[in-house]
């Protein structure tokens, strides 16, 4: 779900930005970059020289090409589990609009929800099966009131952007 948000926002000239972690993050990157013409803001939690998370090296020099990579770190600064809310609130602040696509009860993307909504910053949030641990979070998002987002132009009408035809996931 993130790899195709990601690709139809870019498609659009939206520059989507994430944290560059394993997982949602690195999809988010990948989804923008298959774009024509996308990009992409990775947001570090160590310093610029620093190998991590370890195999991102290529998809780092992808965003480096099609995008930046940022760190407010010095280059050499090891990731340090203090270092990733630091790097949640340079997200909330790059970010016009803040989507969850998934989130256990006490993950970092909480945090970053969290600081965008201090920022007055819109926050929404992809449903989750009930039963799954990872969807918690996001599913708390929707009952305190984030909007829902279960297609690329819910998020592209929130920016003020035609949603036109989105390609589906698996396009």
């Amino acid at each position: 779900i993130a790899a195709w948000l990601a690709r139809e926002l870019a498609g659009r000239g939206v520059v989507v930005v994430s944290g560059f972690a394993k997982g949602i993050d690195a999809a988010a990157h990948q989804g923008a970059l298959a774009a024509d013409n996308g990009r992409t803001v990775a947001v570090l939690g160590c310093g610029l020289s620093i190998d991590y998370p370890k195999g991102h090296r290529e998809l780092g020099e992808r965003i480096r090409t099609h995008g930046a990579l940022v760190s407010e770190f010095p280059c050499a600064q090891t990731p340090l589990p203090s270092n990733f809310p630091v790097r949640n609130r340079i997200i909330a602040g790059l970010a016009e609009i803040t989507v969850v696509v998934e989130a256990a009860s006490h993950s970092g993307s909480l945090i970053t929800a969290r600081l965008a909504l201090e920022l007055g910053r819109e926050v929404l949030a992809v449903p989750g099966r009930i039963t799954d641990e990872q969807a918690l979070g996001v599913n708390d998002l929707l009952r305190d009131g984030a909007a829902p987002v279960t297609h690329p132009a819910d998020i592209l009408e929130r920016l003020g952007l035609d949603g036109g035809e989105c390609r589906g996931p698996g396009a």
